[in-house]
């Protein structure tokens, strides 16, 4: 898990081809362009990533937060996150 969301760098925008390990399909380019792709790439990663590289090069920090109260996740996931980063519990508690 990054320990600061700033850390987090990923594409908000374009089509971009995401690692086999992350997403199990032939064809692999998604558009973030595309309403609610961006979203489901953020939770896609979140569940799926083990490594810290892979988070930071997929995820982005003020993305991740703007869109934390709408993402589908596993409970363990919300909660790990949020319990590592105020800024996630807090938004979820305002929205």
């Amino acid at each position: 898990m990054a320990d600061d969301p700033s850390e987090l760098n990923g594409p908000t925008a374009g089509i971009v081809e995401l690692p086999h390990r992350l997403f199990w399909q032939p064809d692999r380019h998604v558009n973030l362009d595309q309403p609610g792709v961006l979203a489901w790439m953020h939770e896609t990663v979140l569940t799926e990533a083990v490594r810290i590289d892979e988070l930071r090069s997929w995820l982005h920090g003020p993305t991740l937060t703007r869109l934390w109260s709408t993402l589908y996740l596993p409970r363990g996931v919300r909660r790990a996150w949020e319990e590592r980063h105020r800024v996630l519990r807090v938004q979820d508690i305002a929205a």
